[in-house]
């Protein structure tokens, strides 16, 4: 009886070991459907769409991500600024077309795309 209690207790912890190792995997990100994307973006490169879908479905994420290219100068506060320009209070979002064809922006978008994907 003893070595089934054991067994047991070891199955139990194998499977509570599965489960936390599961639940420390890389959690997925949200993308926005390309049918929400604005018509500027109908002919732009993949990489450039996805980092436009995530900015739609991931606004707190990027909201807090500074941005490095420069464009601080046209009053963008954070990542988010480049690719949107305001979010009203329906939650309708008004479009920036800066990322469209700004590839460090959309690296930094990618990175916390990826980072987010690693949990």
């Amino acid at each position: 009886m003893r070595i089934l209690s054991r067994r047991t207790l070891i199955w139990f912890l194998g499977i509570a070991l599965i489960t936390l190792l599961a639940a420390c995997q890389s959690q997925a990100y949200t993308l926005a459907p390309e049918s929400e994307l604005p018509t500027f973006m109908s002919e732009a490169p993949a990489r450039f769409k996805q980092a436009y879908q995530f900015a739609l479905a991931n606004p707190h994420d990027l909201e807090t991500i500074p941005c490095y290219c420069g464009c601080n100068a046209m009053g963008h506060t954070s990542n988010l600024s480049c690719y949107i320009k305001d979010i009203a209070a329906d939650g309708t979002m008004t479009f920036d077309e800066h990322a469209r064809s700004c590839g460090i922006c959309v690296d930094i978008a990618q990175d916390v795309m990826r980072m987010t994907g690693e949990g």
